[in-house]
């Protein structure tokens, strides 16, 4: 053992040796004393900050004074959605602290006057820990007012405003010494006075400082409109100088107020039945207001066609006038009432012939159809009708035959010879009808004459009378038809002076 100690001990260039590695590793560990020793476990955090506010690397993280770690770096990020920079602080800190409860605050502190920070950790009371890897957000970092940013606002554009000032200052109170202690001598019962209300002030009931803070939040609300508020006054500026320019005319109105006041309260008590009634009204009105919204179009139509009717009927009017007194002449007349009685008279006796053959004429356009066909009998041409001629027509022989004496009603069979040839018909009977239904009054509406069909009974013996059926057709003649049923084109018609109402009542509206 000996020997072994003093074989170490006499060996120089051993002793160097290791006095050069325990240099090197004191060395190596006071370099990197401020970002932790290595080998030792760390509990790493992030943090958002508003800006790095001269943090560097290696900065200490501290709570409550003690050091628990130090930055590791610091880089910035950009939100995408709204653009603003923000500085991410990645911190190693100890493992005795893990876990930081998630409501933890940050705030940057200085170290010393010469600009020295470090990070200080505000631990929350929340059950709930942030994990490794974690991030403290941007709500719960801090902007404290740093000594630099104190002395920065003292630019030479204050210290000059401030020299002006103070020389202002003392020249306002320059010769004002008695002023001055008089004041302060009035201020001592004010300074006695107001200990009292320092203490409501002070007490914790009173809340001071949640007063200060609804107003940081009101100015905060208010902040985003601050250039509506500031266009609100200028508009208020504007129309109070307006409220001033009339304010002749104001006190001239208020003035007669009083006495409209007192008309108005004895006249209210009357005009209460009439509110009332009006209310009535205009809940009665309402039906009518809504089926107006669907109305309106068809009668604003209308009022359009109506101004222009009106503007016509101007000159009606007028001829109206003229007929009116004619009628009026022609009324005073004695022989117009011997004419009108002869013609109530007459028409007493035409009413039944007349409402009987309006009702035909109505169903089965009988009466123009007869002149029609008279029209077409008496032409040169055969048109709907025929023209007028005769032929001998006898009736066929045989037994129970229509024109010759027989031994029961006619019917059939029966033999004819007509132009020497011999034919047999089959089913000769008798059919007439000699009070046809021509839908005239009390009879049904049908046009049962000219529409007869040949029709036998079940027993085979003559039919005598109505038919069981008969068909209610008719021709329907009009206006523009001649006897042949041919048609004509409306202009002509127009030359002839045939042309219909309506065609003319088209053309009217037309040159309108």
């Amino acid at each position: 053992m000996n020997r072994r100690q003093s074989s170490l001990a006499s060996s120089p260039l051993l002793i160097g040796a290791v006095t050069t590695l325990i240099v090197i590793v004191a060395v190596y560990l006071a370099y990197n004393a401020g970002q932790g020793l290595p080998f030792v476990p760390t509990y790493d955090v992030k943090a958002e900050l508003p800006n790095g506010a001269n943090l560097v690397k290696g900065n200490d993280v501290r709570i409550a004074g003690t050091r628990v770690g130090v930055i590791n770096s610091i880089t910035p990020r950009q939100n995408p959605k709204t653009g603003r920079v923000v500085a991410i602080i990645s911190m190693k800190l100890e493992k005795s602290i893990e876990p930081l409860p998630v409501d933890t605050k940050t705030i940057v502190q200085s170290r010393s006057a010469v600009g020295l920070k470090y990070l200080e950790l505000v631990r929350g009371k929340s059950s709930q820990g942030i994990k490794a890897g974690g991030t403290i957000p941007l709500s719960h970092a801090t902007e404290p007012v740093q000594i630099d940013q104190f002395f920065n606002m003292f630019d030479e554009k204050t210290r000059n405003a401030s020299q002006h000032n103070l020389v202002n200052f003392g020249n306002g109170l320059a010769g004002r010494g008695l002023g001055l202690n008089e004041t302060i001598h009035e201020l001592r019962p004010l300074v006695h006075n107001a200990l009292p209300v320092l203490r409501n002030l002070t007490s914790p009931a009173t809340d001071l400082r949640g007063f200060f803070i609804g107003l940081d939040r009101a100015a905060k609300g208010s902040a985003p409109v601050a250039q509506q508020n500031a266009s609100f006054w200028s508009s208020l500026d504007t129309f109070f100088k307006a409220w001033a320019s009339v304010a002749p005319s104001l006190e001239a109105t208020i003035e007669g107020g009083p006495p409209a006041l007192e008309q108005s309260t004895h006249s209210l008590r009357f005009e209460a039945s009439f509110i009332e009634k009006s209310t009535t009204f205009m809940h009665l009105l309402r039906p009518a207001s809504k089926a107006l919204r669907t109305a309106a179009p068809a009668f604003g139509n209308a009022v359009e066609a109506g101004v222009t009717d009106f503007r016509a009927a101007s000159a009606l009017n007028g001829r109206i006038k003229n007929a009116l007194v004619s009628l009026r002449s022609f009324s005073e007349d004695p022989v117009v009432g011997v004419g009108l009685g002869d013609l109530t008279e007459t028409l007493q006796y035409g009413y039944p012939p007349i409402a009987g053959l309006a009702s035909e004429q109505s169903t089965c356009n009988y009466l123009t159809l007869t002149f029609r066909n008279v029209v077409s009998m008496l032409s040169q041409d055969v048109g709907v009708g025929t023209m007028a001629r005769a032929s001998i027509v006898l009736a066929p022989n045989g037994p129970n035959n229509e024109g010759f004496p027989s031994s029961g009603p006619a019917r059939g069979p029966s033999v004819d010879h007509p132009f020497g040839s011999t034919q047999v018909i089959p089913n000769n009977h008798l059919h007439y009808n000699p009070y046809p239904i021509v839908a005239g009054l009390g009879q049904p509406k049908r046009c049962e004459a000219a529409n007869e069909h040949y029709l036998v009974s079940k027993e085979g013996e003559a039919l005598i009378g109505h038919a069981p059926s008969s068909a209610n057709t008719h021709d329907v003649t009009e206006r523009s038809q001649d006897q042949y049923g041919n048609t004509y084109p409306a202009s002509t018609l127009r030359d002839l002076g045939l042309a219909s109402a309506s065609t003319k009542t088209k053309k009217s509206r037309k040159k309108k």
